[in-house]
């Protein structure tokens, strides 16, 4: 859309408007409108007392329905930078003395956007890729944590610790690593705030305003605003049944020379892929011979319902060039927040100095509660709950695709993880189609929310762990119930006219 540092579209001497809307863009154009008129007001390029046309007659100049005009104005009034009056018109009341711009001072030009986060509890809801509460074991957590409230070093725990974490919780990262043959020689722990935190440290230490970073295409919501937030340039790397193409990575890293590269190992969000052996193997070859690091995330690893487990690329980088991002939010308790980043000591210690810049120190009570859980047993116990819950889900969701959508709607089969990737067959289109799912009681993310550079209308994420398995079932009949339907009005406008003879 227009930003308002560009010359847009009032003529004081012809009084025309002439902004520039993006249909195409995802911000509504009431709000492009109320934002292009809001900036030329606030910079005084309208001025105080001047009357903007009429609603009707605005709508007929830029060939919008007079609601969405009314809707601009409406947010411009609510603001107190207009001022309608009965029978004579909207008058501008505001102007850039004695105030702070906010919308310009806020102003992104990074082309973020922020996915849809809550629906009524009556919708089913496919779109967030968390845990389901209903499998939290509250008695266990409350036991942990009354175990850590008892301590006699309860005060040690409530007091300012170190920005790398809390040290019990560190050792016992640290040996579970080496165990695993995860940690090399020179490697160290760093707890954070969940992996996005981990990212966030990482782009902090390691990019600068304008630098590539190589990031699988379609990408996780979160990570690709964090990353463009930053002032990077995503270079999008498809991902294929197999995970990121290595193929394609190599022509990145010889083409773009991006900072790093973000890969998801174990069943990748949006799609719910997992990279093989060779893939992975591939992928560290040729960012090995860029000299690139590799950023492992491996959120959802844990998650295995079936089939063997992959060793991770930090388990196979013998160049030292891997971080490795986990975390406990997936698995045990979401809001608790704690994640780590296993990589060579040198960059963690850079990346707990931007940590102690931002937050001094993480919340050591959390961490010792979850520290608890895990070495009392209780979190291999509910591990094995939830792994026995996800599978069920997992099968109730692949088996209501099969059942329910249209025929040449394609899904992956993911062994594990949280999410599965739908292409629904052409010419729907997922993000055309949200809006009538939503008043029908279902809602996903289409893939618009995704897309780096490869946007598929086709494409939409169904997130099924947080759901049982008889929503997942009704979700989804009710979901291509309406897909078919669309499908049949969308093919009846293409065919044919019977032949006139």
């Amino acid at each position: 859309m227009t930003h308002p540092s560009q010359p847009i579209w009032y003529d004081m001497a012809e009084m025309e408007f002439r902004p520039k809307l993006d249909h195409a863009v995802e911000v509504p154009l009431y709000r492009q409108l109320y934002e292009q008129i809001g900036q030329q007001i606030r910079s005084g390029q309208i001025p105080k007392g001047e009357r903007l046309p009429a609603t009707r007659e605005l709508a007929g100049q830029l060939g919008l329905n007079r609601t969405t005009v009314s809707a601009a104005y409406e947010l411009l009034e609510t603001e107190g930078l207009i001022s309608g009056q009965v029978g004579r018109g909207s008058f501008v009341t505001g102007g850039a003395a004695g105030r702070v711009d906010w919308p310009s001072v806020l102003e992104r030009v990074d082309g973020t956007h922020t996915a849809p986060g809550s629906w009524s509890r009556d919708v089913i809801s496919f779109a967030v890729s968390r845990p389901s509460r209903e499998l939290f074991p509250l008695d266990d957590f409350r036991t942990s944590a009354q175990a850590v409230l008892s301590r006699a070093d309860l005060p040690d725990i409530l007091q300012l610790g170190s920005p790398a974490g809390y040290e019990p919780l560190r050792r016992y990262l640290i040996e579970e690593a080496r165990r695993q043959h995860l940690a090399a020689p020179g490697d160290d722990v760093l707890v954070t705030n969940g992996c996005q935190q981990a990212m966030d440290l990482i782009g902090r230490v390691l990019l600068r305003p304008g630098d590539n970073v190589a990031v699988e295409d379609p990408i996780y919501p979160g990570l690709k605003n964090l990353l463009t937030g930053m002032g990077a340039q995503l270079c999008g790397v498809p991902v294929g049944q197999d995970g990121m193409d290595a193929a394609a990575l190599e022509r990145v890293l010889e083409r773009d020379r991006p900072r790093f590269v973000v890969v998801t190992s174990n069943f990748q969000n949006p799609t719910g892929l997992t990279l093989s052996i060779a893939g992975r193997r591939a992928i560290l070859d040729a960012a090995g011979r860029a000299g690139v690091p590799v950023i492992e995330n491996d959120s959802y690893g844990e998650l295995r319902y079936s089939g063997e487990p992959q060793a991770a690329m930090k388990q196979l980088d013998d160049r030292g060039g891997t971080v490795l991002l986990r975390s406990f939010s997936k698995i045990s308790f979401p809001g608790l927040r704690v994640g780590w980043a296993l990589g060579p000591k040198p960059l963690m210690d850079r990346l707990r100095a931007a940590k102690e810049a931002t937050d001094l120190h993480t919340d050591q009570l959390s961490q010792a509660v979850l520290l608890e859980f895990a070495e009392s047993g209780r979190l291999a116990a509910h591990r094995a709950r939830v792994l026995k819950a996800g599978a069920e889900r997992l099968a109730a969701t692949l088996d209501a695709c099969r059942d329910w959508l249209p025929a040449g709607s394609r899904w992956t089969r993911p062994e594990g993880g949280m999410n599965v990737w739908v292409r629904l067959p052409e010419p729907l289109d997922a993000g055309e189609l949200l809006a009538r799912a939503q008043r029908a009681g279902v809602a996903y993310l289409p893939g618009k929310f995704f897309a780096v550079g490869r946007f598929d209308a086709t494409a939409l994420r169904l997130s099924f762990a947080g759901l049982a398995p008889e929503e997942i079932r009704r979700g989804l009949e009710i979901l291509g119930t309406l897909a078919k339907a669309e499908l049949e009005t969308a093919q009846s406008r293409f065919e044919p006219s019977p032949a006139m003879v």
